[in-house]
């Protein structure tokens, strides 16, 4: 199997949150019928899933219109992703980067439906998984590892959505304490990810090199 593709399926899987996801489902949707549940998941994973694609095909003409490297895409990436990783090691509350802020919380309370806001965006479609998907993307170097790419942002998708329709159950099975220990062990595999692409960005750039030249 594809080396892209078992490090774009850690890197989604973490960013998209889906060991999260099923708790603030359950808590959004406890008042809801399963059917309504249903509608809300399936839209919610399509609308996130559209998204994602879209910077997913357009990550590189993103770049180019901004002036926007590889290698700096790499760095910037690797913290971004070691700051989500911290929050699910030492089970913070989630800064936004793959999660709500306590404002969009407050809001989302307020909402019949939860399928576009906060559903969509920004629990699966939020700046972290949108971030992964650009540098995952802008990094293939052939055809083949950027389908690759894509194939493990649908697979995590399609788990996504297979865990908010089993999200009450979830819950109910694993607990606070099943899924904090979920999230910590993605989360210091997400870490050793960052890590590298923070590596990998410093080298490509020729920043190291040049620093060693006297």
């Amino acid at each position: 199997m594809s080396n892209t593709f078992l490090v774009a399926l850690a890197t989604f899987f973490a960013t998209v949150g889906v060991a999260d996801i099923a708790f603030i489902f359950a808590g959004l949707t406890r008042d809801h019928t399963s059917h309504e549940r249903f509608i809300f998941a399936t839209r919610g994973v399509v609308i996130a899933a559209i998204i994602l694609l879209m910077f997913g095909l357009l990550g590189s003409r993103v770049l180019d219109l901004f002036g926007i490297t590889i290698p700096a895409l790499r760095t910037a990436g690797g913290i971004l992703l070691m700051l989500i990783a911290i929050d699910m090691v030492f089970a913070r509350h989630h800064s936004g980067g793959t999660g709500t802020t306590d404002e969009e919380d407050q809001e989302s309370k307020k909402r019949h439906d939860i399928s576009v806001f906060p559903l969509a965006m920004p629990l699966l479609a939020g700046p972290g998984a949108i971030s992964a998907v650009i540098l995952m993307t802008a990094s293939t170097r052939n055809d083949f590892d950027y389908w690759m790419v894509l194939l493990a942002l649908g697979l995590i998708l399609f788990l996504s959505w297979v865990t908010l329709l089993l999200a009450i159950p979830i819950q109910r099975l694993l607990g606070l304490t099943g899924l904090a220990v979920v999230s910590r062990v993605v989360g210091i595999l997400l870490a050793a990810l960052a890590v590298q692409f923070v590596f990998d960005g410093l080298m490509t750039s020729g920043l190291l090199g040049a620093a060693a030249k006297p």
